[in-house]
C-alpha cells in the first residue's frame, strides 16, 4: 500500500489550463472519490496519477517516491477505465493472466493471483467464459480481477460504472466496498455521481474547473459545504437556494429578508456580514417542515411526485427562477396547486455571502 501526494501539480495543452496547482494527500489505504460536473479536470488529474497525461508542474509522489517522470508500468498503480477492454478471443483467466504472462511470472504464481482475485470478486466459476457470454457487472469484475492480479499499491478507477444500468450500480457499489474493506489498498475513484461518492468514499474531492473547491468525508461536505459550488452539488435532490439580505447578524444567528419580506432566521455565525449584505439563503429538500407559524414561507405547490417512501413536491417561491423542491414522507398528502406553508428550521439553514462562501453553522443536519 502506499499514499499518495500531490504539490502543486498543474496541467495545460499549450495556453489552456486544465489543472491549477492542485495540493492534496490521499492517505495509505484511504479510499479517496474524485467528483465534479463534466469538464472539471477528475480524469484528467487521475491519469496524471497515473502517469498517462505529463504533469505540466508541481511534484507527484507514490509511497515517498517522485513519479513525475517514471513511466506509468513503473509506478506501482493500476487502473481500471469506463470501458472494460476485455480481449474477445480470450476466456477470463487468460484475460486477467495476459499482463503477467507479459512480465513472464512464473505459470505458479500467474495461476494462485489469478483463482486469488476470482475468489475476491466472486467470478470463479466463469473462468472459462468468453467477454461475450458475459453481463455487463460480470465483465467489469474482470476488468477489476486484472487490476487485483498485479498487486498494485494504488488502484485507480475512471467511472467504472457508467456502463452499468441503474440496479446494478447499486449492487457494484456495495462490491467496490467490500473489495477495499478486503485489500484495505489504496484506491482513486472518478466519478460524476455525487451517490457513488456519499456511498463509497472515506473522503471526497469535489472539483470544479480545475480547482479542489473542497475536501472531507461525505457528511462533512453535506452538513458543512465550504461554498455555494458544493452545496449545489452535494445532495440529492439539490439544496435550495433564494435570494436574501442581512437584517441583523450576531456569531450565533443571522436574520435575513427575502425577496418576497419574509424574515427568516438562520443559525450560523454572521459576525462577519453587516445588515444589508445580499446573501444567499440555502435549504435542503429533506429539511421542509409542512407548516408553522415562525420561520415559514408561503407557496404554492405546482407538481407532486409520489415515490411511495418519499413524495416530492415542487413549490414556485418569489425570486426563485426554478420551483422549491421539497422532499416529505411518503404518507404526506399534497396536490398540485394547494397552497402551503413552509417551516425554515434555523438549524438546518445555510447561508452565503455575496462571494458564494458558507457562513459558519453551528449545528449539523436536524434529525
Amino acid at each position: 500500500m502506499a499514499d499518495v501526494q500531490l504539490s502543486g501539480v498543474s496541467k495545460a495543452y499549450g495556453s489552456i489550463k486544465i489543472l491549477h496547482g492542485i495540493d492534496l494527500e490521499i492517505r495509505d489505504g484511504e479510499f479517496m472519490v474524485f467528483v465534479g460536473p463534466s469538464g472539471c479536470g477528475k480524469s484528467t488529474l487521475l491519469r496524471t496519477i497515473a502517469g498517462l497525461e505529463e504533469i505540466t508542474g508541481g511534484e507527484l509522489r507514490i509511497g515517498g517516491r517522485l513519479v513525475n517522470e517514471v513511466p506509468p508500468a513503473e509506478r506501482g498503480i493500476a487502473m481500471v477505465f469506463q470501458s472494460y477492454a476485455l480481449y474477445p478471443h480470450m476466456n477470463l483467466y487468460d484475460n486477467m493472466a495476459f499482463g503477467l504472462k507479459l512480465a513472464k511470472v512464473p505459470p505458479a504464481e500467474i495461476d494462485a493471483a489469478v483463482k486469488n482475485a476470482a475468489r475476491i470478486l466472486h467470478i470463479e466459476h466463469l473462468l472459462d467464459r468468453k467477454p461475450k457470454d458475459l453481463s455487463g457487472g460480470q465483465r467489469q469484475r474482470v476488468a477489476i480481477g486484472r487490476a487485483i492480479v498485479r498487486k498494485p499499491e494504488v488502484f485507480l478507477f475512471d467511472e467504472p460504472l457508467s456502463n452499468l444500468d441503474a440496479a446494478l450500480r447499486v449492487r457494484m457499489r456495495y462490491e467496490f466496498a467490500k473489495l477495499h474493506e478486503d485489500l484495505k489498498t489504496t484506491m482513486v475513484y472518478v466519478t460524476h455521481d455525487q451517490v457513488e461518492a456519499m456511498t463509497l468514499a472515506d473522503r471526497i474531492v469535489v472539483l470544479s474547473a480545475g480547482k479542489i473547491e473542497q475536501v472531507g468525508t461525505p457528511l462533512e461536505l453535506y452538513e458543512h459545504p465550504r461554498n455555494l459550488f458544493v452545496a449545489g452539488f452535494i445532495g440529492s435532490p439539490k439544496m435550495n437556494f433564494l435570494e436574501a439580505e442581512l437584517v441583523r447578524g450576531t456569531n450565533s444567528e443571522a436574520l435575513v429578508r427575502l425577496a418576497s419580506g419574509t424574515h427568516i432566521r438562520a443559525t450560523v455565525d454572521a459576525s462577519r456580514a453587516k445588515p444589508g449584505d445580499k446573501l444567499t439563503l440555502g435549504l435542503r429538500p429533506e429539511h421542509f417542515v409542512v407548516g408553522g407559524e415562525d420561520n415559514a414561507i408561503q407557496s404554492t405547490v405546482t407538481f407532486v411526485e409520489s415515490l411511495g417512501s418519499a413524495t416530492h413536491a415542487y413549490c414556485a417561491y418569489p425570486g426563485v427562477e426554478d420551483a422549491l423542491t421539497c422532499e416529505f414522507d411518503g404518507r404526506t398528502r399534497i396536490k398540485s396547486g394547494q397552497d402551503i406553508r413552509l417551516g425554515l428550521p434555523p438549524e438546518a439553514c445555510y447561508l452565503f455571502d455575496a462571494q458564494g462562501q458558507a457562513f459558519q453553522r453551528l449545528s449539523g443536519s436536524p434529525t
